[in-house]
């Protein structure tokens, strides 16, 4: 018997009828009845009995039929295992940052590792964005992409690229030919963040807070492009990574100033559960993402 007659058997049966049978395997009547009786040949034997036109196993055929299960289940179980020698290994990695800056970047490097592992689930948890690392400790998310570490022995951090957030300011605006600003340039300013809590805004956290200094107004615009036309029109100043502000320095009224002589550095780090023991793939996407990012992107 071959494979496609255990499939029939099966389908007569867990259909219940010819009819649901023919659609489940994709045949015509004719040619299901010609491979059950190719069956029933070889097997020198009926498998079914044929009453009030309904097909009932015979002692033979259930006996087929409990053979069929086992075989066509191990057969599936050998095509899994198969596909996963050949594209990788099926699984879920739930990822989170705590700058929606990277969000501009992530998307791009999640597309390639999905060409290279298809069968690996790379999910953006927006929610957790602003308590990225609290929620890697109670599972929400499997990695955080994070700059502001804690120190919690349940977290292990990954080293994946250093960057510079500088000022975006109009041409016009009277930063624009300073080589640096400082905390007190900002008292009478109009600073556009992203979004608040403000202890989570690299500016206030690393320059304005340790200075003491509120600038005049704050306001959250989640919208980047937003964000870019208020400064352009010269109504307030905003911090962005330089790589992620560089697209608009080419073709807008803008101009990058530096925040602070040396300038603001920051550092991203992956963050991952101390002591989880993670699958091969999960060590494979890190690898993947630290590679790309420093080689490829070449974040500066």
């Amino acid at each position: 018997m071959e494979i496609r007659h255990l499939r029939l058997i099966k389908a007569i049966v867990e259909e219940g009828s010819i009819t649901k049978a023919i659609d489940k395997l994709h045949l015509t009547q004719s040619a299901l009845s010609h491979q059950l009786k190719e069956a029933e040949y070889q097997l020198g034997t009926a498998i079914f009995l044929r009453t009030n036109k309904k097909l009932v196993l015979t002692k033979a055929g259930e006996k087929i039929y409990e053979i069929a299960n086992e075989i066509l289940d191990k057969l599936s179980q050998t095509e899994s295992q198969i596909k996963q020698m050949v594209f990788g290994e099926y699984g879920e990695i739930r990822i989170s940052t705590e700058c929606y800056s990277s969000y501009h970047w992530l998307p791009s490097v999640l597309k390639q590792f999905h060409l290279l592992y298809p069968n690996v689930e790379l999910k953006i948890v927006t929610e957790a964005t602003h308590y990225p690392l609290q929620k890697l400790l109670e599972n929400v998310i499997d990695i955080a992409i994070i700059s502001d570490q804690i120190k919690d022995n349940n977290i292990k951090y990954l080293e994946l690229f250093q960057d510079e957030v500088v000022m975006a300011v109009s041409e016009n605006h009277a930063w624009a030919d300073k080589k640096y600003v400082v905390a007190e340039d900002f008292i009478e300013e109009h600073l556009l963040i992203h979004s608040l809590p403000l202890e989570t805004v690299t500016i206030h956290q690393f320059v304005l807070a340790p200075a003491k200094v509120t600038p005049k107004k704050i306001t959250p615009l989640p919208l980047t492009e937003a964000s870019i036309e208020m400064v352009k029109a010269d109504m307030g100043v905003m911090s962005m990574a330089k790589w992620a502000l560089q697209p608009y320095l080419k073709n807008s009224p803008i101009k990058a100033v530096k925040i602070g002589k040396n300038g603001l550095k920051r550092k991203h780090f992956i963050a991952i559960r101390q002591n989880q023991d993670y699958p091969d793939y999960f060590h494979h996407f890190i690898a993947f993402l630290q590679t790309e990012i420093n080689l490829q992107w070449n974040i500066q």
